[in-house]
C-alpha cells in the first residue's frame, strides 16, 4: 500500500484526503450564488486579442507541428505536442456545458478548433466528470477514438467506452499507464464528482504527470482546490518543465473554495510542483462563478513574479495560440 496520500473511500463513494477544504456559504450563500448564476445571461466584453482566429489556429499549429508545444483551446483544454506524441486534456469544444442548454452556462468565446479540425490524437487526458470537462459532445465527435489512448480516474472508464473509446486506462492516484515513451501518472486534486442528481462522488478526480523517455515532465492540474498534497506532487515529479494550471472560477471563496483555486493558490501549485513555466487555464471561456472573466490573469501574473518567475516562464495565453516548449 503507498503511504502516499490517497483519496477516502466510504460507502461506494471517494472523498478528498484528510485537511481538504470543503464547500460552504451554507445553504443560504449556496443557493444565492445558483440563483445569480442562473439570472445572469449577459455576455462579458471581451477584450482584443483574446481569441485567435481560426487561420491564426492553424497556422500556430503549422509552424511548430515539428517539435513539442501547447495550444490553448480555451477553458481547460489543451493541445499538446510532447515526446513526440499529441495529447488533449479535458476537450470541452462545444456551445454549453451542461444537459440543459436553454438554463445553463454558454460559452462567450468561441473554441480555437472543433473536433473535426484537430489533429489525430495519441492521448486523452480527462480529470473528471463535469461537464466543462468531460464534454460528452466532443467526445462523441472526436476522429479515431478506438485508436486513443484515453487516461481516467476510476470509475469513467464505462462512460467513455458508451462513447466508442477502446483502449481506456482507469487510473487511482500515483498510478501510471506507460507506452509510446511517454509515462501518464495520476496525481491528487481536491474536488469533486457529479453529473447527475444521485452519482455525487461515485467516480474519482485527478490530474496528471506525463513524462518522456528522456525525463522532461509536464503536469495538468485539472480541477482542484488547493491542500498540500501539492508539495507531495513536487516532492515525487519537481522539476516540471510546464504546470497547466486553472486560474478562474473562485468566487465566492465561501463557495468556491473547496473546489477551485484562485490565482495565487494556482501560483502556489506552481511552486510546489517546481514549475519552471506556469500556464493558465480554465478560465477566459466560460462565465461559472462571480468573479470579473478577465481578472484571473492578472491575479496569476503578480503571483507567480512575486515568487520570481520571469515573465517569459508565465504563459497566459489567448484561445488558439501555440507556444513552442
Amino acid at each position: 500500500m503507498s503511504t502516499k496520500t490517497q483519496p477516502l473511500r466510504i460507502d461506494g463513494r471517494f472523498r478528498n484526503p484528510p485537511g481538504a477544504p470543503r464547500p460552504g456559504g451554507g445553504r443560504g450563500g449556496f443557493a444565492g450564488f445558483l440563483l445569480r448564476r442562473a439570472l445572469d445571461r449577459r455576455r462579458p466584453e471581451v477584450p482584443p486579442g483574446h481569441v485567435l482566429p481560426r487561420p491564426a489556429v492553424r497556422d500556430g499549429l503549422r509552424f511548430h507541428e515539428a517539435g513539442d508545444a501547447a495550444t490553448w483551446l480555451g477553458h481547460s483544454s489543451y493541445l499538446l505536442r510532447w515526446g513526440g506524441q499529441t495529447l488533449l486534456t479535458d476537450p470541452f469544444l462545444t456551445s454549453v456545458a451542461a444537459p440543459r442548454p436553454a438554463t445553463s452556462p454558454r460559452r462567450f468565446v468561441p473554441p480555437a478548433l472543433r473536433p473535426r479540425e484537430l489533429p489525430p490524437i495519441d492521448w486523452l487526458l480527462l480529470s473528471h466528470n463535469h461537464y466543462d470537462h468531460f464534454d460528452a459532445a466532443t467526445l462523441a465527435r472526436l476522429p479515431g477514438r478506438a485508436e486513443i489512448r484515453a487516461v481516467v480516474p476510476l470509475g469513467l472508464g464505462p462512460a467513455l467506452r458508451r462513447l466508442g473509446y477502446r483502449q481506456i486506462h482507469e487510473l487511482d492516484w500515483w498510478q501510471s499507464v506507460a507506452t509510446a515513451g511517454i509515462t501518464v501518472t495520476a496525481v491528487p486534486a481536491i474536488h469533486f464528482s457529479r453529473r447527475g442528481a444521485f452519482d455525487g462522488n461515485r467516480t474519482l478526480w485527478c490530474g496528471f504527470v506525463v513524462e518522456t523517455a528522456d525525463g522532461r515532465r509536464l503536469y495538468f492540474a485539472g480541477d482542484t482546490a488547493y491542500h498540500p498534497v501539492f508539495a507531495e506532487i513536487g516532492e515525487t515529479f519537481a522539476p516540471v518543465d510546464l504546470a497547466l494550471l486553472p486560474i478562474g472560477a473562485y468566487e465566492p471563496r465561501a463557495v468556491m473554495a473547496g473546489a477551485h483555486v484562485n490565482p495565487e493558490e494556482a501560483a502556489a501549485i506552481a511552486r510546489d510542483v517546481g514549475a519552471r513555466t506556469a500556464a493558465a487555464m480554465h478560465w477566459g471561456t466560460i462565465v461559472l462563478t462571480d468573479e470579473p472573466p478577465f481578472e484571473p490573469p492578472g491575479r496569476f501574473r503578480r503571483a507567480l513574479e512575486q515568487q520570481g518567475y520571469r515573465h517569459d516562464d508565465i504563459w497566459i495565453p489567448a484561445v488558439g495560440e501555440t507556444r513552442k516548449l
